[in-house]
């Protein structure tokens, strides 16, 4: 593992207490515990699918740190790559949360945009490590 992947993974892994917050408070809520928040369904989606998006594409984010140390990229490719996924598993998920975020909404509101923006980036790193890697000559490091 190269010391970027290694760093990186770590601000990562520094990362994953949000999401387990997250779930607990997604948890408290389903479960009726949050009785003064009254949300919509819509909102329990959307808040279910931005808590389920944030843990999938962190753990992409750790395997992808991997995968960009073997693919065959210029420097700053590389860390292209290496910075796209963990900043797409934030704007996903807060693309889900924002467009949620008010009272009764049943909705989407105009801050489904950051969801749009995070799969955007999360679309270009992936094209741009699969190419790195598909590059890559066999036996290279």
């Amino acid at each position: 593992m190269t010391n970027e992947a290694r760093k990186i993974s770590g601000y990562i892994l520094l990362s994953v207490p949000t999401i387990i917050y997250g779930g607990y408070f997604l948890l408290t809520v389903l479960s009726g515990q949050q009785e003064h928040l009254q949300l919509t369904d819509f909102q329990k989606s959307m808040f279910r699918a931005g808590h389920a998006h944030a843990g999938v594409l962190v753990i992409l984010a750790l395997v992808a740190q991997l995968f960009a140390d073997h693919a065959s990229l210029s420097n700053r490719w590389k860390w292209f790559a290496r910075l796209s996924f963990p900043i797409s598993a934030i704007t996903i998920s807060l693309g889900f949360f924002a467009a949620a975020i008010g009272r009764q909404i049943t909705e989407p509101t105009g801050l489904i945009f950051i969801l749009y923006v995070g799969i955007a980036i999360l679309t270009f790193g992936l094209l741009t490590l699969g190419i790195g890697l598909i590059r890559q000559k066999k036996g290279s490091p």
